[in-house]
């Protein structure tokens, strides 16, 4: 052979051909390899960062060395040198880039789709109150016999695994009651039913779908703050279901007693029913949460491993399950075992992900013009309406206060508009919201609920 390069290519063949390296990871970390040279016993590579060194030194190198030692007949310490002077963030590769790099995945990787269903709900200390609570309605719901649980309001930050559950009662009631008018929607989707038929002039076809229902399931109700018609066509959609009778089932990021730009009229019904809170899964859950979505993926999870993971991810259910799904396609892209290393990467790269999404003028703008009931257009025009003015103010105020722009930056979002008037808006709502805990309350919904918001 004349040269290195010529004895690793017959050592890839090798691997391929006797069944010691998949295909895939051989294109994926083996191919990455640069053959530099043959030194003694050292069979020298270089590779591009740190991330692919560990790769092939935790996975391949015990197969390379049998690869050499079979086709030159020399027992090789790999050795591999890294050539960037920084260490490199790798990113874990998503879905569409193992499609767009891996077709032939397609039909035999496919990540687990389950249904919220109760079933797949891991219990632990942190929800089974609730858990138990939303078995209970599904399983009563059209009975009357649990008026105590009528309202159900299950609240907990987020990621928690409210929506899994309050889905988990609409199945389990669509299997229970196949003919049962069964009403689910995010309070975001129940604002946009309203706006539109007001817009139709159908409000009558609105009445119909959410008074009629048998149950009515309403997530992250704590996004009708500050905003008067969705409470008050709510409020007698609300009174007539449970007049009759009807299970209602609510989520939020907190208790009834803390919406306090809710009205007092709902949130004292909501007090009236039941209550459960769901907080942040101890150890033993989020090891179980780990373990379930690998059974589900069908991925051999090493005990180590999860473990690992679930002493580092403590946040929320939807961060560990979406740190199984990465480990699933970093497994498939590596072609080689689950190792730490691979799970540290994976981690860091949920964490990334899981930064809130840069929050824009425009998306101020739009939350606050919902709230107040004005049109974006509105708060950036000349006009003076008390609504408009006022809206347009704390517009100003809620733009300053996320994103500390400058104020002549923020008079330009603003139609224009001179530094005085920025300052002159900017001090008006401080000062009225030190004298009105009302509208210190609905500033505070408002950039609360534009942040959480940003997270989804």
């Amino acid at each position: 052979m004349n040269s290195f390069d010529e004895v690793f290519e017959k050592v890839k063949s090798y691997c391929l051909e006797n069944g010691k390296i998949p295909e895939i990871g051989m294109k994926t970390w083996i191919n990455t390899l640069v053959p530099l040279k043959l030194e003694g016993t050292d069979a020298i590579f270089s590779v591009l960062t740190e991330f692919q060194k560990s790769i092939v030194v935790e996975n391949y190198s015990t197969v390379l060395k049998e690869a050499f030692f079979n086709v030159v007949g020399l027992d090789v310490n790999i050795v591999i040198n890294v050539e960037s002077e920084e260490p490199e963030t790798i990113k874990v590769p998503t879905d569409a880039e193992l499609e767009q790099k891996h077709a032939e995945l397609e039909q035999s990787y496919k990540f687990a789709n389950y249904d919220y269903t109760f079933d797949t709900f891991i219990e632990g200390r942190s929800n089974e109150f609730a858990l138990a609570c939303s078995k209970s309605v599904a399983k009563n719901c059209g009975t009357k016999a649990v008026p105590d649980y009528n309202p159900l309001f299950i609240y907990g930050p987020s990621g928690m695994g409210k929506t899994h559950l309050i889905t988990a009662i609409a199945n389990e009631v669509r299997k229970n009651h196949p003919d049962f008018n069964i009403v689910y929607v995010t309070s975001e989707t129940f604002g946009s039913d309203l706006v539109s038929a007001l817009n139709k002039s159908s409000i009558s076809d609105f009445h119909d779908k959410y008074r009629n229902a048998d149950i009515l399931l309403i997530d992250d109700i704590q996004f009708f703050s500050g905003r008067e018609r969705m409470q008050e066509e709510f409020f007698h959609t609300f009174y007539k279901l449970h007049q009759e009778g009807k299970q209602i089932v609510i989520t939020s990021d907190k208790p009834p007693k803390e919406l306090l730009t809710l009205e007092e009229r709902l949130r004292t019904r909501f007090e009236g029913g039941l209550i459960a809170d769901i907080s942040a899964p101890d150890y033993e859950t989020r090891l179980a949460i780990i373990n379930r979505k690998s059974e589900l993926l069908e991925l051999k999870m090493p005990s180590e491993v999860a473990e690992f993971m679930a002493n580092r991810l403590k946040s929320n259910i939807r961060q560990l399950e979406g740190a199984v799904v990465r480990l699933k396609a970093l497994n498939h892209f590596a072609g080689s075992p689950i190792t730490i290393s691979m799970a540290q990467s994976v981690i860091r790269d949920v964490l990334t992900d899981e930064q809130p999404i840069p929050i824009t003028v425009e998306k101020i703008i739009s939350e606050v013009s919902t709230v107040y009931g004005v049109s974006p257009d509105d708060l950036r025009s000349s006009k003076r309406s008390a609504q408009i003015s006022t809206a347009r103010k704390v517009a100003i105020y809620v733009v300053r206060e996320i994103t500390q722009m400058p104020l002549a930056s923020i008079g330009t979002e603003f139609g224009g508009r001179d530094h005085s008037t920025i300052v002159y808006s900017v001090t008006s709502v401080t000062e009225s919201m030190e004298k009105d805990s009302n509208l210190k309350n609905l500033v505070n919904d408002i950039i609360k609920n534009i942040k959480d918001k940003s997270k989804v």
